[in-house]
């Protein structure tokens, strides 16, 4: 239902991402909104890490809700407020998503809707 596209003319990938994904004719799509690390009660979870886990866990949540995994996110966008958080976005997004290969695009970004937010991950998935 996915197909990826890594054509060898470009460069490959410099982590574990796909340069494109094709979905086939008549695919259910689940677009999920940018996702943060804030608890029922409104608090933050604090540090970096922490709020990357927590944000992949209700991403997991939305997709099982609609009958999906991680294997099925086609895109994933990132937001990070410091630049030094890249690499542990990655390690973390490679333990979590555990070989599955998304399009992705990071960016790094002034702020988010509270100060005390460090990230903050959208996506778009597909299934038959």
């Amino acid at each position: 239902m996915l197909t990826y596209h890594n054509p060898m003319d470009l460069p490959p990938p410099s982590n574990l991402i796909s340069q494109a994904i094709e979905v086939a004719p008549g695919a259910r799509w689940l677009y999920i909104s940018g996702q943060i690390a804030v608890r029922p009660d409104g608090t933050v979870v604090e540090g970096v890490e922490a709020q990357m886990e927590d944000i992949w866990k209700k991403i997991l949540c939305i997709l099982e809700s609609a009958g999906m995994g991680y294997e099925n996110l086609v895109k994933i966008g990132i937001f990070l407020t410091c630049e030094e958080d890249i690499l542990t976005f990655r390690e973390v997004r490679d333990r979590v998503l555990s070989g599955v290969k998304p399009a992705s695009t990071l960016l790094i970004v002034k702020g988010l809707a509270r100060p005390d937010l460090l990230v903050e991950i959208e996506a778009v998935a597909a299934a038959a």
